[in-house]
């Protein structure tokens, strides 16, 4: 029987898609048998039938083999897939090879037909029996030819299979590769499985068709996915060992990580000391003229910051150590990559680990040269301190102290323990008077006791002071001293102008060889980071009020190098416990409360003092009480100087309330003593001008005008005292208003280069949001309290005449008037929106400075003005000041165009009257001289900056009022 079909090669195509991988291959047997036998006619027509061509191809199986007439040979198919599996071969060789084959069938279907027709004569075989098979033989040779094209066809998309399985294969490696570099495992078992599951259903499906499994086993799709299993084996292999190599890579990074953390805490530490350290090294040059145990104190904190840093340095070495042991960790790992063994499948974990570890060792050799420069700095900065310390133990062992070479703070220092001692009842009288003139005339002797008890107890230190009285004081000098009794003081207590002339004239008299003493209440509200050494005296000092005596705490301290005492009532109605300094309803008893407990000090010190100067109302208490009370218990050798400040605040109450503090109210409500003259009650700024010996006020021009209606009630009897009242112009601080070293300003400047305070306009522009691409434009300053008494409506007239001529107007500054806040707040709103007009309604020190500076005018339209400093302020920082002109506006500011004065007193713009018109045209002379003579305006501003502001004159007006009382009390004495 010889079997051929298509079906055969159908069914076997459509199984190769679904289990074949790419590049396998099953063989299939073709053959087909001939066989001769002893037939009948009709058995032979039945056989014809039965092997009908249609019925072959469609329902027999083609088994080609011939036993009687050979074999034919099916090796051709064979060996073309078998040289097709090796190499791929192109299309044109398995076409020459299917043309080969045909041609060998052909030969051979002609050699049988030969043989046949042979056999035939011979044998006597009949010839349509002959015939009948060889038709059959073609039929079945046509049949081969057509299956194995087919086989081809398959051949082909077997191979374009296993192209794309072999891409899905390279992409599986692939994310093989990154899940195991991502996350350092890979489930290699996962992909076994998966091979041994795929090879048993090929097994199962193998024997289901009727496969032979042996056959199967030598296929090249199953060696193929033999040789995946081994693969996969590997890949287990080098996963493994990859994930071995990044935990210690893992381990080595984290220890990295810690020692960069804990090298950046080091380093940060270090920089901390370095700092310290270098701030120290600095302050202690400034302290040789300091007290001796402040100068080792700071030496031992220097020391202290020294063992920090060479604690941080040791650490720093043995983090190096441990760099070192990280480097030789990296080096093993970088050993074992190389020599470990990796599969194709794995060359981007293996590039991916390398980089890491190249990274590490990277970063490890940057930390160590950054260690080592950081080291090697700290070990210099050791080495020159040690150096330094030194030297400067070397000089102090040999420094001699030299009195005049000691700031104002040593002696105001040893001012305080003087009189602490004689308060706390340690030394007599008369030792602690002559002490205290020794200091105050800064002898020698003073300044070698006190740094030969350096560091001793408190008794031996008293002790050798007490050994100088015996020796006497042989010097004489015409040096007073001087006490301030004040409200305020700068920068400690502060609400106006009264505050910044106790300071500044205190340290101008200082500065002239005179002890000065200023007494304050303690406020809980006062600035008391701004006090040195401040502490409270082992001694309570009780003082009258209202029939008992109450204790007052005292503290002392230094306030801008002048001795301070401060004064804490212990009144149960907290007088000065209240967080403010004026505003109170009880004013007139807390400050009358003040003023005895200041004189009560005064009395219980037993100082001999030359002159007490007290300030405004708030203190003025102090003249009756001292001529009625206190000069009545042998504390006579002092005058009273009384400095009003502004007259129109005088300090009037019921005459009862003159009672609290102790004085008499029958004997001084008397119209020549402290009666008001308008409002018949008791005036405490009139008693003051009666019982002082010297009356002052802060400018000449308001001493005129107060003698006439400026005096708001007093003129008649500052006309009746005029012998002893005058006016002096006060002075400023230098110092703190100085643009060339002014802390708060963005670009320090001087009259010698303007080129900074340019740049503070640009930046007060910035910070406020005003209106800054035409450089030219003009700015107006205004720093005031909205009082009525600083003009109100002509500071707002100001403000829209300014906007109006094309400048810029900056206001800051409050009112203590509800009614008058408001009202500019309603101002502000107006000119939100507007790019050249700010208000600042609030007090601010640190913008005030920046105002100053950036203004190129300065606007005082005031109603009167005692002295005002604004003016003098604004011009020390080059802003021309557009004033009225009234009181010490008058004698400070000159009129630029008034050619009846001298060009070198001409420094601003001035007008009369209190109108609007007037006004209008000082700004139009200033905004034009600006605008169109600018070298003009820049000498202007440069003479003004020149001008001497400084205490240095008025201290001199004071010292000679001063001497003159004291001359006129010792004569007196004598007599």
């Amino acid at each position: 029987m010889a079997a051929c079909g298509a079906a055969a090669a159908a069914d076997y195509s459509a199984l190769l898609p679904l289990r074949c991988g790419p590049g396998t291959r099953r063989r299939f047997a073709v053959s087909c048998r001939a066989r001769p036998g002893n037939l009948s006619t009709q058995q032979k027509k039945k056989r014809g039938k039965n092997i009908a061509p249609k019925q072959l191809s469609s329902n027999t199986k083609l088994l080609l083999t011939t036993e009687e007439n050979g074999q034919l040979p099916n090796t051709s198919l064979r060996t073309s897939m078998q040289s097709h599996q090796k190499s791929t071969s192109s299309e044109d060789d398995t076409t020459g090879a299917i043309g080969q084959r045909d041609e060998k069938f052909a030969d051979i279907g002609n050699e049988q037909q030969e043989r046949s027709k042979d056999k035939h004569f011979e044998s006597g075989v009949q010839l349509e029996d002959l015939g009948e098979m060889i038709q059959n033989m073609e039929k079945n040779i046509l049949l081969l030819n057509q299956a194995h094209l087919q086989a081809i066809e398959d051949v082909g998309r077997i191979l374009t299979e296993k192209e794309a399985l072999q891409k899905k294969v390279n992409i599986l490696e692939m994310k093989l590769s990154k899940t195991l570099a991502a996350e350092g495992d890979i489930n290699t078992d996962v992909l076994g499985n998966h091979l041994e599951k795929f090879t048993i259903e090929m097994l199962i499906e193998s024997a289901l068709t009727g496969g032979n499994p042996v056959h199967l086993r030598e296929s090249p799709l199953y060696m193929e996915l033999t040789v995946l299993k081994e693969e996969n084996m590997l890949l287990k292999a080098d996963a493994q060992f990859l994930k071995a190599k990044i935990i210690e890579l893992a381990q080595a990074e984290e220890f990295l990580f810690k020692l960069e953390k804990e090298r950046s805490l080091l380093d940060a530490s270090i920089r901390e000391h370095e700092s310290r350290f270098l701030v120290a090294q600095t302050d202690i040059w400034k302290v040789a003229p300091l007290q001796y145990d402040v100068w080792m104190e700071k030496v031992e904190n220097l020391q202290h910051i020294l063992g920090c840093l060479t604690n941080d340095v040791n650490k720093y070495v043995a983090l190096l150590d441990q760099h070192d042991d990280l480097q030789d960790k990296i080096d093993e790992l970088e050993a074992s990559v190389r020599e470990g063994r990796t599969s194709e499948f794995s060359p981007y974990v293996v590039e991916l680990l390398q980089q890491k570890l190249k990274a590490a060792k990277s970063h490890r050799q940057e930390g160590h040269q950054e260690t080592n420069s950081h080291i090697q700095v700290y070990q210099q900065l050791i080495e020159e301190f040690q150096e330094n310390l030194g030297k400067l133990m070397e000089e102090s062992g040999r420094l001699e102290y030299s009195a005049n070479g000691m700031p104002s703070e040593f002696w105001s220092h040893i001012l305080l323990m003087i009189d602490g001692w004689f308060l706390e009842r340690k030394i007599s009288n008369t030792d602690a008077n002559m002490l205290r003139e020794m200091t105050w005339k800064r002898d020698d002797r003073i300044c070698e006791a006190y740094f030969a008890c350096s560091g001793a107890k408190e008794g031996d230190v008293m002790e050798g002071f007490l050994k100088l009285t015996l020796s006497g004081n042989s010097q004489c000098s015409s040096a007073l001293h001087i006490v301030h009794i004040a409200a305020e003081m700068a920068p400690v207590a502060k609400v106006g102008g009264l505050a910044d002339v106790v300071a500044g004239l205190g340290k101008a008299l200082q500065t002239n060889g005179h002890l000065v003493e200023i007494i304050l209440p303690k406020y809980d509200c006062m600035q008391l980071d701004q006090i040195t050494n401040l502490k409270v005296l082992d001694v309570v000092i009780q003082s009258y009020f209202d029939g008992n005596l109450f204790s007052n705490n005292v503290w002392t301290g230094t306030v801008e190098g002048l001795p301070v005492y401060f004064i804490e009532p212990q009144h149960p109605s907290k007088f000065f416990w209240r967080a403010q300094y004026y505003g109170e309803h009880d004013d007139f008893k807390r400050y009358s409360y003040f003023s005895r407990a200041a004189l009560e000090l005064l009395y219980q010190s037993g100082k001999k003092i030359d002159i007490i100067h007290c300030h405004d109302w708030q203190t003025a208490f102090v003249a009756p009480l001292y001529w009625d009370i206190y000069a009545t218990r042998g504390f006579s050798s002092a005058r009273i100087c009384f400095t009003c400040h502004n007259f129109e605040y005088q300090g009037t109450a019921p005459a009862p309330d003159l009672s609290y503090c102790g004085l008499d109210v029958e004997k001084l409500d008397r119209p020549d003593r402290m009666q008001d003259n308008a409002h018949g009650r008791i005036n405490v700024a009139k008693g003051g001008i009666v019982y002082s010996n010297i009356v002052t006020t802060v400018s000449p021009t308001y001493a005129l005008e107060v003698r006439s209606e400026g005096g708001h009630g007093l003129q008649d009897t500052l006309k009746t005292h005029s012998r002893k009242f005058v006016g002096i112009l006060n002075g400023i601080d230098t110092e703190t208003w100085n643009p060339s070293t002014d802390r708060f300003l963005a670009v320090q400047y001087s009259a010698t280069d303007l080129q900074g305070k340019a740049a503070n306009k640009a930046f007060l522009r910035k910070q406020l949001g005003l209106y800054s691409e035409d450089a030219p434009q003009p700015l107006v300053g205004c720093i005031t309290r909205l009082v009525p008494q600083k003009g109100l409506h002509l500071i707002r007239h100001a403000i829209y005449k300014t906007a109006e001529l094309g400048g810029q107007f900056v206001l800051l500054g409050s009112s203590p008037v509800p009614h008058i806040q408001r009202e500019f707040e309603g101002v502000a709103d107006q000119f939100q929106n507007n790019n050249n007009i700010r208000l600042i309604l609030k007090y601010d020190e640190a913008l005030s400075h920046c105002i100053y500076a950036a203004s190129d005018m300065f606007i005082i339209p005031s109603m009167f003005e005692p002295c005002g400093l604004t003016q003098m302020i604004a011009m020390r920082y080059g802003s021309v000041p557009i004033v009225r002109k009234t009181g010490g506006l008058s004698d400070s500011v000159f009129d630029f165009d008034d050619e009846t004065l001298p060009a070198e007193l001409r420094n601003g713009f001035t007008f009369a009257r209190t109108d609007e018109q007037d006004l209008t045209s000082c700004l139009e002379r200033a905004f034009r001289y600006y605008s169109r003579k600018p070298m003009v305006w820049k000498q202007l501003v440069q003479k003004d900056m020149q001008i001497d502001f400084s205490w240095v004159s008025p201290a001199s007006q004071y010292e000679n009022l001063y001497h003159s009382a004291v001359a006129q009390a010792r004569g007196v004495a004598q007599t």
